[in-house]
């Protein structure tokens, strides 16, 4: 049994994780979330009456509440994944995006280096700071390779920016403090409790709805798909077993295009919910191509052969494995997806009709 806190454990990573935490393993949790617009306790609801986890509402930004959160606690591990995450927010907003995801990781930094400091001998060995990255930091792949650990970085937007100076921040106190970190680059995660705004929960409430399914450009944007259970297995893996200073790319091995992902969730809402809302035909028939965004990426593709040859780690769930259960789970949990709709979120993304 190890004390695990894990930042932005209120999110769609970070609550998968918690889940996993309380109902795969013996360890206890605590979760420390800023409840931004994205982060919901309602995530957390199937593990929340467990003994073995407690919530605190903090930002990552308050250094003496973070400190005295990490004292009282002592973790074993620190899992770092409250972090702002959505593209088109940090194109209108970059601000937010510094704040939180450099300022706010440097401050975890200083406080894990604090507080390990400090430890006796045996727990200082033992202690990980586990940061969570993206592999949007490496830019854009051309239409062959896979990213890579020695990929340079090569950010192409405000939000890939901030996870990349986050990262090379861990690493640094890594080799300058010897903080004991590790750090794993993920592919687009996709899964159930997946807040409204990105493509995959979008695109499955839009068409219950009756609503546009709007792809930005010709679709043809080529990212690789990783279910997000499949990935906090992973995360727990490498904090297990991971060596101390490493990166470990963690992806999918499902390289789709942004028009296959829409109509292959089209598909399978035709059988999952075939009783369509008035005037629709086909849910296919609501697709909606809208201007591409500022710098968009067109293809990213990660190689994990790494930690699945060195920690024995590989997804359990394909694509089309992934999705199916996806798209059942938002269909049988209107309940969650209305409470956040109910918050005055609107389903909207970046762009006008081409």
């Amino acid at each position: 049994m190890k004390k695990v806190l894990v930042t932005g454990g209120a999110g769609f990573i970070g609550s998968a994780l918690v889940r996993y935490l309380i109902e795969a393993t013996d360890d206890v949790v605590l979760n420390v979330d800023k409840l931004t617009y994205a982060g919901h306790q309602a995530s957390l609801l199937p593990v929340a009456s467990s003994d073995r986890y407690s919530f605190a509402q903090l930002d990552i930004g308050d250094c003496q509440g973070i400190t005295a959160a990490v004292a009282d606690f002592e973790p074993d591990i620190i899992f770092n994944l409250a972090a702002e995450s959505h593209v088109d927010r940090s194109i209108d907003g970059p601000g937010e995006f510094i704040k939180t995801n450099v300022v706010g990781t440097y401050n975890m930094l200083e406080v894990a280096r604090e507080y390990w400091g400090g430890l006796s001998e045996d727990r200082a060995k033992s202690f990980r700071f586990h940061h969570i990255s993206t592999d949007e930091v490496f830019g854009e792949l051309g239409a062959s390779g896979f990213f890579t650990e020695q990929t340079p970085y090569s950010p192409r937007s405000p939000y890939s920016a901030s996870k990349a100076s986050s990262d090379h921040l861990v690493r640094a106190w890594f080799h300058t403090y010897g903080l004991p970190v590790l750090v794993t680059n993920c592919s687009n995660n996709y899964g159930p409790y997946h807040f409204p705004e990105k493509l995959v929960p979008l695109i499955i409430l839009n068409a219950l709805s009756g609503k546009s399914l709007p792809i930005y450009g010709d679709g043809q944007q080529i990212r690789d798909w990783l279910f997000v259970e499949d990935h906090v297995r992973a995360l727990y893996r490498v904090a297990a077993q991971g060596v101390v200073g490493e990166t470990y790319n963690i992806g999918g091995n499902n390289e789709k295009t942004n028009l296959q992902v829409v109509e292959t969730i089209c598909e399978l809402l035709e059988g999952l919910a075939p009783e369509k809302p008035s005037g629709v035909k086909f849910y296919r028939d609501l697709i909606a191509f809208v201007k591409d965004r500022p710098g968009h990426d067109q293809r990213y593709a990660i190689d994990a052969s790494k930690i699945e040859h060195e920690l024995g780690w590989k997804p359990e769930e394909t694509f089309e494995t992934g999705l199916r259960k996806t798209v059942a789970w938002y269909l049988n949990n209107r309940e969650w997806w209305q409470r956040v709709l109910n918050a005055e979120y609107q389903l909207g993304r970046l762009g006008e009709k081409a």
